[in-house]
């Protein structure tokens, strides 16, 4: 694949910007000189832009997709012309665009309009009445299935449904419910479907749960891997071509609502190279992707893993594509033999001794190739024996300046950790602990959890470190979760697991969501940071990510996203201004058309509204309840009233919520 013309064009106009400023930190145009008339500007704002020589910025420039100016009012507005969109943001704080460093966007795009989905919602009730809802429209054949980004902590049941409560709302309709690595839920009619009875034998590295007659009972367990989990799921119906397209449009407007303006694509199970990637392929052909996309080629079949690296990195060529959507090199599977699964509920899997031997076999293609890679690894265990591997080959093919790296790394040891720096190598975190903290901690300790992964501490060696989600299986794809967990260190059901001394600060985790990434798909200094010709994304979160609370971290949604100065997203004052609105869901019983996606906020009456409701009178500390909400704070603060500040406004119509 040949560079596109807008790749080609960025490229020149950084090139131009480059030129006419001399630095990334200049703000205005050199004295004299004609100003360069701005295609957009924000004004009137209040910037982090993560440029340590210009922190702060009252409004930007952005030229031909690309930060023209960053500086202060007058300076900016410099580059106005009569052509020039002007965005007022009312004195509104703004970011950088979010990026993620490990999310299966490609797989979960396919697939997303057909997912009923469980992310942040906060009891069981709320969730099995959206399912309820659901198997009401969803005509046959077609299944109901909750695929993750949940765990069953998160309700204030602190349980899973049974599959009697399954079958009790859908009797007929095939219900498929996945809890993270762990284990599958089918009801009755699911079971049907797929064909599992008495006579289906145990899948390897899994369990069919069975019955006193030996007839299954819907339980699906990974034992020790999700391989069964997997299979399962691929029986169901799938979506056609047009349908997928639309679909994965509205799975990346939804991550452009919660401020993603970027991902690094990390493959996945059941995700085949070239035919799953058609229909991200056409997008980005048809410029339709608001996420850049940076994509990992995965290994499709045990045994078959040196053939599949052999055959790509001849017939496809490292960063082929353009800054909207390029190719990354190699992983998170290199080889099935080095694959540990993380299910803290089951102990640690041993790797197979011929590990070491398939793995030496990939990565001396890899290296040969120039092609850097990815590798998933939870525990220290494997990172050891894969850095055995790594060392031996750099001996004959010096791995320096490849931007290769491990992924997850919960139990990371010291030693492993400088034998990563020494190799050049980096470690890309996930909050997968958000939603496993509290069988880890059942299964490991509570002391063991406090540096699982020992984020910090690699920032502190100074080790290349990201983070991102690993959604949208085994944690949701809500970023701010993820910065929740790594500000807060509390899992997504309450519990601390991180101590304070262990947890980042708000602009540390910024960072390793935004220009820490780029390392990891080899753009550093091409975004990132809101710095003159830097690909001109950004966001305007709903909220002050540095000043508000920490329990309303995970809340943060964005009311406008700009991807290369272009509005992607936009809601409540920025509304009229988006310009990426997808059609309607398709099929016209999909679950995105009633719920839309995070916490059910398509239903501002609903369980998205009551999740976030509960969970606020769940935590509520106070001493007295009020005689109109009880410990409802959250319905006072969103009631109309003629106050400017609903939570300071001092008993109205008798309420005492502000004794909160």
């Amino acid at each position: 694949m040949n560079p596109t013309r807008r790749d080609t064009t960025l490229a020149a106009a950084a090139g131009a910007l480059s030129g006419l400023f001399g630095t990334a930190s200049a703000q205005s145009p050199r004295q004299g000189a004609r100003p360069v008339t701005a295609d957009l500007i924000l004004s009137n704002g209040r910037f982090t832009t993560l440029d340590r020589t210009n922190p702060t910025a009252s409004a930007v420039a952005i030229k031909d997709g690309l930060f023209l100016a960053v500086g202060g009012q007058a300076e900016v507005m410099a580059h106005a012309g009569p052509d020039t969109k002007v965005i007022d943001l009312n004195g509104r704080s703004a970011l950088p665009g979010l990026i993620d460093n490990h999310l299966h966007i490609i797989r979960g795009g396919l697939n997303f309009n057909m997912e009923l989905r469980w992310d942040g919602v906060r009891s069981l009730a709320d969730a099995m009445s959206m399912l309820k809802r659901q198997v009401a429209v969803t005509p046959p054949p077609q299944w109901v299935r909750v695929v993750g980004g949940f765990t069953e902590h998160q309700f204030a049941e602190k349980r899973l449904p049974t599959i009697e409560e399954l079958n009790a709302v859908a009797p007929d309709t095939p219900v498929f419910i996945l809890h993270l690595y762990d284990r599958a839920l089918l009801n009755g009619a699911a079971l049907r479907a797929v064909g599992y009875t008495k006579d289906t034998p145990q899948p390897p590295g899994g369990e069919i749960t069975r019955d006193a007659n030996g007839n299954p009972t819907g339980l699906l367990l990974a034992r020790p891997n999700a391989n069964i989990l997997y299979a399962t799921l691929a029986k169901g119906p799938k979506l056609p071509f047009d349908y997928q397209v639309n679909s994965t449009r509205h799975f990346m407007r939804e991550l452009n609502r919660l401020g993603l303006t970027g991902a690094i694509d990390a493959g996945g199970g059941y995700q085949n190279y070239p035919d799953d990637y058609a229909v991200i392929q056409k997008l980005a052909d048809d410029g339709q992707l608001t996420i850049r996309l940076a994509y990992n080629l995965f290994t499709q079949k045990p045994k078959q893993e040196k053939e599949d690296f052999l055959n790509w990195t001849k017939t496809s060529k490292y960063k082929q594509g353009d800054d909207y959507f390029r190719h990354n090199g190699a992983g998170e599977m290199l080889v099935f033999s080095a694959a540990d699964f993380e299910d803290f509920r089951e102990p640690r899997p041993d790797m197979p001794p011929e590990m070491e031997g398939d793995l030496e076999g990939v990565v001396r293609i890899l290296a040969e190739n120039r092609w850097p890679w990815r590798l998933h690894a939870t525990y220290d265990e494997t990172i050891s024996r894969a850095l055995d591997v790594f060392e031996k080959v750099d001996k004959d093919v010096p791995l320096k300046g490849l931007n290769w790296f491990f992924d997850h790394a919960e139990t990371i040891s010291e030693r492993s950790i400088d034998r990563i720096a020494t190799l050049g190598g980096g470690v890309a975190v996930q909050h997968r602990m958000a939603y496993q903290g509290e069988y880890f901690v059942e299964r490991y300790g509570a002391a063991a959890a406090e540096a699982t992964p020992p984020v910090a501490r690699m920032l502190e060696k100074g080790i290349k470190t990201s983070a991102g989600t690993d959604a949208t299986r085994v944690a949701s794809y809500n970023p701010w979760v993820a910065l929740a967990w790594l500000v807060t260190g509390k899992t997504v059901g309450g519990l601390r697991i991180t101590p304070q001394r262990n947890c980042l600060d708000r602009e540390t985790a910024l960072r390793m969501w935004t220009e820490n990434v780029t390392w990891f798909s080899n753009e550093e200094g091409k975004k990132g940071r809101i710095a003159v010709g830097q690909f001109a994304d950004l966001i305007v979160p709903d909220r002050d990510f540095f000043s508000c609370p920490e329990d309303e971290i995970s809340h943060i949604s964005a009311d406008l996203t700009v991807v290369g100065g272009k509005v992607v997203y936009g809601a409540r004052d920025f509304a009229k201004l988006d310009e990426s609105v997808p059609p309607p869901a398709m099929p016209d019983w999909s679950p995105v058309r009633t719920f839309k996606g995070y916490a059910a906020w398509g239903e501002p009456e609903g369980a998205g509204k009551n999740s976030l409701r509960r969970a606020a009178m769940t935590n509520c500390g106070c001493a007295s309840s009020c005689n109109v909400h009880g410990h409802d704070h959250a319905g006072a603060w969103s009631s109309k009233l003629p106050v400017a500040d609903l939570r300071s406004f001092w008993g109205a119509l008798g309420c005492a919520c502000w004794a909160v």
